[in-house]
């Protein structure tokens, strides 16, 4: 096994990791952790498309990775409007 099918193999674990901690509610969908471990998932999971290409399988990733980058900075830009204590 190469090392891309090791990384794309965590990530997809990542990524189901995560949906089974929030179906189990274990984990807040809309928090950055989830959205950080999807998003290092899909990135994981793109690296091993790098070298062994499906189409169907980058567009699903790369849309999953927009998704937890939208979460991220949504919660980034919802802190900085925060006035101080």
């Amino acid at each position: 096994m190469s090392l891309w099918d090791i990384a794309g193999l965590a990530g997809a674990f990542m990524m189901l990791g995560v949906y089974g901690c929030v179906a189990m509610g274990w984990l807040d969908p809309v928090k950055a952790p989830a959205h950080a471990i999807n998003l290092t998932g899909a990135i994981l999971v793109l690296y091993s498309l790098y070298y062994d290409f499906n189409l169907a399988a980058a567009i699903m990733e790369v849309a999953w990775a927009l998704v937890a980058i939208i979460g991220l900075t949504r919660l980034a830009l919802k802190k900085a409007s925060k006035p101080p204590p």
